[in-house]
């Protein structure tokens, strides 16, 4: 019973945990920890609230406001927490930033203390396989933060020992590149130790750590020049064209070893955001775990709110702020007319129907069952209907799991690690595994893939899913100022309608407002005003990282 109520009181001090300091973990751990590491399955219990309540104010807004509102996958004139990123506009006092700052290290904080206590609280009835497995889930937790860490502030403080960082949490911040080897050293740590079975449902595996790999890789390809990162081949020319040859090729590897794992392609793109196979299916690599029922019931900061930001009507979603947050115009005009499965599962166009919506009145078509909407197109992946529909939509409280990396992903990691600093490639390995991803969405197969296949495929793929604004940032570590003239020839904000003259059955009607210039120094996002004012060494120049010896050989963990 012990157990139990320990998890219970950390999940409400780690829900807690983001609104407040990135150190502050009061009552944190203090439910009798020295004696509740008594077993194998209470090491296994306490790694549970890292697949959730730690990432909460991260989920909430943050993952699709700047992973798919900076990228312009989304237009959002009016909602505060996307427009600004969308726009150009955001500064230290933009909502979000102190939410995903403190998410991300709240993340660290409780990955920290998980780490130290199975490694000194112990008791003998626990084995060491259950140690070691439950510090390389919290090291893949604590990897995953500082890629976004690095990613989207270009530094980030990296520490082990969060009750000693408490003590002395004034301090500058770490140099990009060693905030992204230290996340690549938590992940390859977690690859050779996690087990290759899940001991739960949606549990991460060693598979899920060297999918995560193949993504983090393909970054540290961009940052650096040439070998394994030692801190003195940091790439200072963002425009030469060419990645680091050494970290794509562990790219490649990385990809590999996770298609050997037990994910599959789903045969239907649809059955991924379909309510009944959307949690933990077979082409989840790693999902944040959200509990179902309402709010009252489980409580805050372990359910998904996504699908009330997304859902546009009364009709369609228990809590329904979505009905201005809709497809961009750039985003719609993208795909290939011949794309239709992903567009119907990913935007709602006019005339689209769904089953899965409106179902005792026997479904929802787009703008035939409710008019008004012929001149957006509002997203339909986070859209899955109300309690009616599927028995366990409530407000703010979806009850699917938010993926964080899919095996199609993986699949497009392992083609561009393939193409790697080639014009283009018909490399049967990267064209068989592309290919998978278009014959899933009923596209014709390439015999040769450039940078620019890649891209598309990436975008429609995984749209509304965070990824494209990393994508961008990845390819600007080598091609820096064809990635922020991209950014300025998309059509942001503008407005469009439904028009079956045009390819894309839209035209734009008109032009966008308030979109400031793109700039190389909008690659990177501000810091918070309010953890700026708790910790204003954050101003200075970033500072070193003095690593230790490598836990885990390259040749080891790709043998």
């Amino acid at each position: 019973m012990k157990h139990y109520i320990y998890l219970a009181a950390l999940g409400t001090a780690l829900s807690l945990a983001s609104c407040s300091d990135f150190l502050d973990q009061t009552n944190s751990y203090q439910a009798s920890e020295d004696a509740f590491f008594d077993t194998n399955d209470a090491v296994n219990q306490a790694t549970a609230p890292l697949y959730n309540y730690v990432w909460n104010t991260f989920n909430g807004k943050f993952y699709y406001s700047v992973g798919d509102g900076r990228s312009n996958n989304l237009t959002a004139r009016w909602s505060d927490y996307i427009y600004p990123y969308t726009n150009f506009t955001e500064n230290s006092l933009s909502p979000g930033l102190e939410d995903a700052w403190g998410a991300f290290y709240s993340v660290v904080a409780q990955s920290n203390n998980t780490i130290n206590n199975i490694a000194d609280k112990c008791g003998p009835a626990v084995t060491e396989e259950a140690k070691i497995q439950g510090i390389a889930e919290a090291r893949f937790m604590r990897g995953l933060a500082y890629w976004y860490i690095g990613s989207i502030w270009g530094k980030g403080i990296i520490y082990t020992d969060t009750k000693k960082q408490m003590n002395n949490s004034v301090v500058p911040a770490h140099r990009q590149t060693d905030v992204i080897e230290f996340a690549i050293r938590d992940l390859e740590y977690a690859a050779a130790n996690l087990s290759k079975t899940q001991a739960n449902p949606g549990r991460v595996t060693c598979y899920s750590a060297y999918g995560l790999l193949s993504r983090i890789y393909l970054s540290m390809a961009g940052l650096t020049t040439s070998g394994v990162y030692d801190g003195s081949n940091i790439a200072t020319d963002f425009n030469r064209g060419q990645r680091n040859p050494y970290y794509l090729d562990l790219s490649a590897k990385a990809a590999l070893k996770c298609i050997e794992g037990p994910y599959r392609l789903l045969d239907n793109y649809g059955d991924l955001f379909a309510v009944s196979t959307w949690n933990n299916n077979a082409e989840s690599v790693f999902q944040l775990q959200w509990l179902a029922g309402s709010t009252d019931a489980v409580g805050w900061g372990a359910t998904n709110s996504i699908s009330a930001f997304f859902s546009w009507s009364t009709m369609v979603g228990e809590t329904n702020w979505g009905n201005a947050t809709y497809a961009s115009y750039d985003m719609v005009r993208t795909y290939d007319p011949a794309d239709r499965i992903r567009r119907h599962y990913t935007i709602c166009t006019v005339g689209e129907t769904y089953p899965d919506l409106n179902t005792k009145n026997g479904g929802y078509v787009y703008n035939v069952t409710e008019t008004g909407y012929d001149n957006k197109c509002n997203v339909k992946k986070h859209t899955i209907g109300k309690l009616d529909d599927n028995g366990q939509s409530y407000q703010q409280s979806s009850g699917v799991n938010t993926y964080m990396m899919r095996l199609a992903e993986v699949y497009l990691n392992l083609a561009e690690a393939i193409l790697g600093n080639n014009a283009s490639t018909s490399d049967d390995v990267a064209l068989t595994y592309f290919n998978k991803v278009r014959a899933r969405a009923g596209m014709k197969a390439l015999k040769s893939i450039d940078y620019s296949a890649i891209h598309y495929e990436r975008r429609v793929e995984l749209a509304y899913e965070g990824q494209y604004w990393y994508d961008l940032l990845r390819r600007s570590y080598y091609k820096q100022q064809e990635v922020v003239g991209y950014l300025n020839a998309q059509d942001r904000n503008c407005g469009y309608e439904w028009d079956e003259s045009e390819a894309c059955q839209y035209a734009k009607t008109s032009e966008g407002t308030g979109v400031a210039t793109a700039t190389t120094a909008h690659l990177l996002l501000p810091m918070s005003d309010v953890d700026l004012a708790r910790n204003p060494r954050l101003n200075e120049a970033p500072v070193t990282w003095e690593f230790d010896a490598r836990e885990v050989s390259h040749d080891e963990l790709f043998k």
